[in-house]
């Protein structure tokens, strides 16, 4: 018994500090020295109105915007997740066939037109936002025709938005700054 009030004033503190000063803190000083990213990285149009995040996909199907991987499932935040599937299980070759015969259809390629891995196998969260400089060069084409834009325009946008990787990471770029780069560019 003798035991129990301090243990319980020191769960009291504990409790206080780690679950509320602490976390206050970093909160407040995440506000003033990342305002953009304690925000959620949120990208705004041009009339101030928030489109997206930088940090989730989105699943675009117009030829207007370039694509982002594949989502086990289906770009919702609160199941996100992986499939789970081995490289050995016939449903990941089958759902991997489907998806490059229908990126070959979209893209008018023949068939043996090599595809970038990252447009045919899901992130492991199912909301990866970055796409690899192939998978990009892979659809600029599309999007350039969509848009009746130069080709030599959308690739010079998507050379923008490279984001350079380090000693550990590749190179990527964040399709949805890029679409939402895409909408402020006035057409040819």
């Amino acid at each position: 018994m003798k035991w129990t009030f301090p243990n319980l004033r020191l769960f009291l503190a504990l409790a206080v500090v780690t679950g509320g000063i602490y976390p206050l803190a970093v909160t407040l000083v995440s506000l003033i020295l990342f305002p953009h990213q304690a925000h959620g990285s949120l990208i705004r149009n041009e009339r101030g109105e928030v489109i997206a995040s930088e940090l989730i996909a989105q699943p675009f199907t117009s030829a207007r915007y370039f694509w982002p991987r594949p989502s086990a499932g289906d770009y919702a935040t609160m199941p996100s997740g992986a499939s789970n599937l081995s490289w050995t299980s016939g449903e990941l070759v089958r759902t991997v066939a489907e998806r490059k015969a229908a990126l070959l259809k979209a893209h008018n390629l023949p068939q043996e037109t090599p595809v970038p891995a990252d447009l045919l196998f899901a992130s492991g969260s199912g909301l990866e936002s970055c796409i690899s400089p192939e998978a990009a060069e892979f659809q600029a084409a599309r999007v350039a025709a969509a848009r009746k834009l130069p080709l030599e325009k959308v690739r010079r946008l998507v050379a923008e938005h490279l984001i350079p990787g380090g000693i550990l990471v590749e190179n990527v770029i964040n399709v949805m700054t890029l679409n939402a780069a895409l909408d402020t560019l006035p057409p040819s």
